[in-house]
C-alpha cells in the first residue's frame, strides 16, 4: 500500500502509524513547512499543502497513491481538496484503490440521549456539522464517479495520548460541567488508525461509526482520571450558569448515543472500548503526556 493522508495532524499520524505497522509506505500533508519537518521526524513523507494547489512535487506522489485518507475539515467554500481533485480523480491518482474521509457523529445532531446508527438521517444543528454532511456526500458522489470505494469515517470526541482528562487536570483546565441527562460519545486517537487499515485494507465503502461502546456523561471523565491521579476533582459546575465559550456550549445542544455495531460486524476490534481501560493504560503506561 502506498497511502497519503491528507492532514496529518493528530488523527492523520495515528492512521499513519497502522499503516506503517502493516508495512506501507505513507505520505502526509502539513500547512507549514515546520510541521512537515516534524512528520519526517515520524517516517512519514511529507509535503506542504495549504488548500490553494498542489505542488509538483505533490502531483507526482499522488500518481503513485494507493490509499487516500481525507483528515482536512470543510471551510466555508467546501473541502479544498475535493476542488483540486473534481472530476479528474483518476487522471491525478491513476492507482487509487480506496479514500477514507474523516467526518463527525455531529452529523446526527440532536436525539434527546437517544441511540443512533449509520441509517439514522443527518440532522446537523451546527454550520460545521452541515458542511461535513455536504462534504461526505460530495466524496461518494466523486468516487462512484470514478469507480473507487469510500469510506467516510464519523468520528466521536477524539482523545488519546497528549490529549486526554490527565493533561487538562495536571495543567489546572480540567472542568466538571453537569448538564442533566448529557451523554457523549468518545474515541482513542489510535482506534481511529486501526478503524482506517481496517476498512482500506477492505476496500470498504459506506458509512461507519468509529466511537467507543459506551457513551456517558462528561464528568465521569474527569472523575475516573482524578481518582487514577489520586487527586480531587474540579468542583461541579452547573451547564446553565457556567462561564464557558460559544462554541464549548454548542457541544452540549446535541445529546445522542452513538451505535458502532456496524463497524463492529464488519469484524473490527476496538482496542479501547470504553474510558475506564482506555484511561487506566494510559495512566499505568505513563503515555498520557503524550
Amino acid at each position: 500500500m502506498r497511502v497519503m493522508i491528507f492532514g496529518c495532524g493528530y488523527s492523520g499520524q495515528a492512521i499513519a502509524e497502522a499503516f506503517e505497522a502493516e508495512g506501507a509506505r505513507v505520505s502526509g500533508t502539513a500547512r507549514s513547512t515546520e510541521k512537515a519537518q516534524d512528520l519526517a521526524t515520524k517516517d512519514i513523507h511529507a509535503f506542504v499543502f495549504d488548500g490553494s494547489a498542489f505542488s509538483n512535487e505533490l502531483l507526482i506522489e499522488l500518481r503513485e497513491v494507493t490509499h487516500l485518507v481525507q483528515s482536512i475539515p470543510p471551510g466555508k467554500e467546501g473541502d479544498p481538496l475535493l476542488k483540486l481533485l473534481a472530476r479528474q480523480l483518476r487522471e491525478l491518482c491513476p492507482k487509487l484503490q480506496w479514500i477514507g474521509y474523516l467526518s463527525t457523529v455531529g452529523v446526527y445532531g440532536d436525539h434527546g440521549g437517544g441511540w443512533v446508527t449509520e441509517e439514522t438521517p443527518g440532522s446537523p444543528i451546527l454550520g460545521r456539522s452541515i458542511e461535513r454532511v455536504d462534504t461526505e456526500e460530495a466524496w461518494i458522489s466523486e468516487g462512484k464517479g470514478g469507480g473507487i470505494p469510500v469510506a467516510i469515517l464519523r468520528l466521536a470526541g477524539i482523545y488519546g495520548p497528549g490529549r486526554n482528562a490527565f493533561v487538562n487536570l495536571a495543567r489546572g483546565t480540567a472542568r466538571r460541567i453537569i448538564k442533566k441527562d448529557q451523554v457523549f460519545n468518545r474515541i482513542r486517537v489510535e482506534d481511529i488508525g486501526g478503524a482506517a487499515l481496517f476498512l482500506a485494507k477492505r476496500e470498504m465503502e459506506g458509512i461507519y461509526n468509529v466511537t467507543d461502546d459506551e457513551p456517558g456523561p462528561p464528568q465521569d471523565v474527569i472523575i475516573e482520571a482524578a481518582r487514577l491521579m489520586g487527586v480531587e476533582p474540579p468542583p461541579e459546575q452547573d451547564f446553565e450558569t457556567a462561564d464557558m465559550t460559544p462554541m464549548a456550549r454548542s457541544f452540549y445542544g446535541a445529546n445522542k448515543r452513538v451505535s458502532n455495531a456496524k463497524i463492529r460486524a464488519l469484524g473490527f476490534q476496538f482496542r479501547f472500548p470504553n474510558y475506564r481501560m482506555s484511561l487506566d493504560e494510559m495512566w499505568s503506561t505513563g503515555r498520557w503526556r503524550g
